[in-house]
């Protein structure tokens, strides 16, 4: 039984989806915006703390995925 390309195709698994540019930049948006929200809010040190390296993570993040087929 042969099948044809239509039809081994029809179901995209959850992977599928969100291993796609346009989740994954949105993801790395968020984390980059949180990030300068934790810079510039004046309450907790910690947060301040760790702004920089969620920043440059998202940014890290925003690179690579900006590889990712579309």
């Amino acid at each position: 039984m042969s099948l044809d390309a239509h039809t081994a195709r029809r179901g995209r698994s959850f992977a599928d989806r969100m291993m796609r540019r346009g989740p994954l930049e949105a993801i790395a948006t968020t984390i980059i915006a949180a990030g300068v929200v934790m810079l510039m809010q004046p309450f907790s040190l910690t947060l301040y703390s760790w702004s920089f390296a969620t920043t440059l993570f998202g940014t890290v993040l925003f690179t690579i995925v900006s590889k990712v087929r579309e």
